[in-house]
């Protein structure tokens, strides 16, 4: 796998005026004058407007070449520094600068973890198929964060948990952004268990012949269209004394072409991204692993490829899931919720106290909730809130959405099998697609994150979100895991 390089990062006490590197990111609060910048940003129309950015010669102002000057608000957020560190220091890479300071007025813990962690995620690019990739020469490749607190323990772990976390993020949007037919389920699971050698996170890989021991029919029949067999990758986490046993399950359809129920050809275009829930549970996993969080965590990623062949699953066939349960196939495109099924079954079985599941599962979610927010449904209101308090501490968009009561009925109106595949009805699909899944789950606490929308970016790349695959969900998770430490679950 070709990764993607991150910068280093480290914290720094350096004055701007006296810090060497080749570009200083200097954040400008609307209520502030800028100092010695004042009259040439002044002379370039920079107001210190929040989002603007205007990069100048440092002049004798500092031991810089180059000021990239960023627009802050009177009292800027974690957020709002996480964007302007990634519009920072994009702006810096423009110049060909290999190293960057950033002085965005951070104080300690969230603030500095929200400044490194953006100047990270907006430093990434993904060039591995690029035959001309840019030269270490011409990167950046070591990133400053300065702040007056810079020698305290807790400012040097914030930057240093941040790395973990922008790297976790990164390898998911390498695993979106890989062309569907060097990443099949095969090689994805091979790819998995390599990423998790040296650490403490425990791999094992079910083929199809143990898959169907082990009664797998949803991701069997998803993958038996495609000559890559399917595969479910199972990885543990267990640390001594963890506070509680966190279940993550991600839909790993390494490239959906609609099965039978075909896609249209522009449908398929970016259909690369329906394995980036897998991707995001085990890049999360390997981060809260590397960050040491007392947390048992069990993830499975499900994987398959939904492909049209002689052998694929046909509408009105009837699959018998890992639970027992028989379920009636409508429509061979809803296949996520297929291999979520036996994945979320599994995560019952190993006993876990909560579950989250990741899945680019439907477009109605696109359709409700725009391309850059994830829904959040689930059968337990406490968790759901906790996921959506951990998301809203990462900046990641998250919006709760109901499984409303007359799901249930329409689950289950299958007249010859337990439970119905496929929507009855035109609208409400992320809703019954939510009420499905919830069969599978029992009792147990379930949060269901839909992340259809976010999880690519088809368009210009916009604060710390590059063009391509996001890693959407990667931090939420990761926050999550901690918040639970902290709360001592």
């Amino acid at each position: 796998m070709n990764e993607s390089l991150l910068p280093d990062v480290s914290v720094s006490t350096a004055k701007p005026s006296s810090v060497k590197a080749d570009v200083l990111v200097l954040g400008v609060r609307n209520d502030d004058d800028a100092g010695d910048h004042a009259s040439t940003l002044a002379l370039l129309g920079f107001t210190g407007e929040k989002g603007q950015v205007v990069t100048v010669p440092a002049g004798e102002a500092a031991k810089v070449s180059t000021v990239v000057a960023v627009g802050l608000s009177a009292e800027p957020d974690a957020e709002e520094l996480r964007r302007a560190a990634a519009s920072g220091v994009r702006a810096a890479a423009r110049t060909k600068a290999t190293s960057v300071a950033l002085a965005l007025h951070p104080a300690e813990g969230d603030e500095v973890t929200a400044v490194a962690e953006g100047a990270l995620l907006g430093s990434y690019r993904y060039e591995a198929y690029k035959t001309k990739p840019t030269s270490d020469d011409d990167r950046v490749r070591t990133l400053t964060v300065l702040s007056a607190f810079a020698r305290q323990s807790t400012v040097v772990d914030a930057v240093e948990r941040a790395a973990v976390v922008a790297r976790a993020t990164a390898l998911a949007r390498d695993w979106v952004n890989t062309p569907p037919g060097d990443l099949r389920p095969p090689a994805f699971a091979d790819q998995i268990v390599e990423r998790a050698g040296g650490t403490p996170v425990k791999v094992s890989v079910w083929d199809e012949k143990r898959l169907e021991k082990e009664h797998c029919g949803g991701i069997l029949g998803v993958g038996a269209g495609s000559d890559a067999p399917p595969r479910l990758v199972r990885l543990s986490y267990e640390p001594r004394k963890p506070v509680t046993h966190l279940a993550l399950v991600g839909k790993g359809i390494t490239f959906d072409s609609g099965g039978l129920s075909i896609k249209s050809g522009a449908g398929m275009q970016t259909m690369k991204i329906d394995m980036a829930g897998a991707a995001a549970v085990v890049a999360a996993t390997l981060a809260i692993a590397e960050l040491g969080l007392p947390i048992k965590v069990t993830a499975f990623a499900c994987l398959a490829e939904n492909m049209p062949s002689g052998s694929a699953t046909r509408p009105g066939d009837v699959l018998t899931m890992r639970s027992g349960s028989t379920v009636e196939v409508h429509n061979t495109d809803a296949e996520g919720r297929l291999v979520l099924a036996d994945g979320l079954s599994l995560a019952v079985e190993a006993g876990a106290d909560r579950i989250i599941d990741v899945a680019t599962l439907t477009g109605a979610c696109v359709v409700a909730l725009g391309e850059r927010t994830s829904g959040v449904l689930g059968n337990d209101d406490a968790l759901s809130e906790s996921v959506l308090d951990a998301a809203k501490a990462t900046g990641e968009s998250m919006w709760p959405l109901p499984i409303v009561e007359e799901m249930k009925s329409a689950v289950t109106s299958s007249k010859i099998a337990d439970i119905r595949q496929h929507n009855p009805k035109p609208y409400g699909g992320t809703l019954f697609a939510a009420a499905f899944l919830r069969e599978f789950v029992g009792e147990t606490p379930w949060a269901h994150l839909d992340i259809a929308g976010p999880s690519f970016n088809d368009g210009a790349e916009h604060g710390y979100t590059p063009s391509g695959g996001t890693g959407v969900s990667v931090r939420t998770l990761v926050r999550l895991a901690s918040d639970l430490v902290a709360a001592g679950a």
